[in-house]
C-alpha cells in the first residue's frame, strides 16, 4: 500500500528558550496509507491542532519531517502545499469568500493550484458541472448558484466547503473539527456527507475531532494523542469493535491515568 503521508520524529515547541517553553509535539511518528480516513482525538493540549497546522504549513516544522507522496514538504509554504492538500476549518466562514456567489466560490476551488481569476466569468459548462455536484448534497443548493454564500446557513456553507475541498481531488484532506460549530442535526448531515465524499473519491483524510463517538464511528483508523505523543493507534477489527468505554479503558492502560477532558466526555 503506497504511503501518502509520513510524519517522522516531529517536534514542535512553543516559546523556546523562555520561561514559558511548552513542548507540544514530542517526536510524533505517523504514516497514512492511500485511502486512509484517520480520526485524531486527544485532550486539550494534546497537540491535535499543532499536528494539523504542521501538516498544513501554518506552523513551521522545528524538528522532523513531513513527507507527502515521497516528497519532503517540511519547508514548503502553505500556498505551495495547498496544491496537494485541502483543508476544511471549524468555522464555516473560513472556507468560503462571503461576498462571492456559490458558483464563484466553486470556480475558485476549481482553480486550486492554478492561476486564479474571473477573466471569463463562470461559463455554462462549469455551471452545469457545479449544479450536478451540488445536487449530491441534497440541500437544494443547485438552485442557488447565484446566491451570495454569506447568506447561507453554517451547515450549507460547510457542505459547500467540503465540496470545494474535493473538486480537484487532493492528495490529502485535513478536517479541522469541521462540525464543532454546527448544531447536532446539521453536524450529522455534514459528517455523513464527509464520509460519502471520502469513500466515493477514495480520498486520504485526516480528521481532528473532540467528539469521541464521531472518532469511533467514522474512518478506518483512530489515533489518540496525549501530551504530544501518539498514545493509541487503532485500525481494523480493533477500531471496528470500539466503544467509548473501551477506548477510555485502552487509554488508561496505555498512559496509566484516566481521561478527564470534559470537552471529549460530555459530547
Amino acid at each position: 500500500m503506497p504511503k501518502v503521508l509520513q510524519i517522522k520524529n516531529l517536534h514542535q515547541t512553543f516559546g523556546r528558550g523562555t520561561v514559558n517553553e511548552n513542548p507540544v509535539l514530542r517526536g510524533v511518528n505517523l504514516e497514512l496509507n492511500a485511502g486512509d480516513f484517520v480520526t485524531i482525538i486527544g485532550s486539550n493540549g494534546a497537540g491535535k491542532s499543532t499536528l494539523l497546522n504542521s501538516i498544513a504549513g501554518t506552523i513551521p516544522v522545528q524538528k522532523g519531517q513531513i513527507i507527502l507522496n515521497d516528497i519532503d514538504i517540511s519547508k514548503l509554504t502553505v500556498t505551495k502545499r495547498s496544491k496537494n492538500i485541502s483543508r476544511v476549518f471549524q468555522d464555516p466562514k473560513m472556507g468560503t469568500a462571503v461576498r462571492l456567489t456559490v458558483e464563484e466560490n466553486l470556480a475558485l476551488a476549481m482553480k486550486r493550484g492554478k492561476r486564479r481569476g474571473f477573466h471569463n466569468g463562470v461559463n455554462k459548462r462549469d455551471r452545469e458541472f457545479f449544479k450536478t455536484q451540488l445536487a449530491q448534497l441534497n440541500l437544494n443548493l443547485e438552485n442557488r448558484l447565484e446566491t451570495e454564500i454569506g447568506l447561507l446557513s453554517g451547515g450549507q456553507r460547510q457542505a459547500i466547503t467540503l465540496l470545494m475541498a474535493t473538486l480537484q481531488r487532493p492528495d490529502l484532506i485535513l478536517l479541522d473539527e469541521h462540525t464543532a460549530a454546527l448544531d447536532p442535526k446539521t453536524s450529522i448531515t455534514v459528517m455523513e456527507l464527509t464520509k460519502k465524499l471520502i469513500s466515493e473519491q477514495k480520498l486520504t483524510a485526516f480528521m481532528v475531532t473532540h467528539n469521541m463517538e464521531d472518532a469511533i464511528h467514522y474512518g478506518n483508523r483512530l489515533v489518540m494523542l496525549h501530551q504530544g505523543r501518539v498514545a493509541l493507534d487503532l485500525v481494523g477489527p480493533e477500531k471496528q469493535s470500539l466503544t467509548v468505554s473501551k477506548l477510555m479503558d485502552l487509554f488508561q492502560k496505555q498512559v496509566g491515568s484516566k481521561l478527564e477532558d470534559d470537552a471529549m466526555l460530555l459530547r
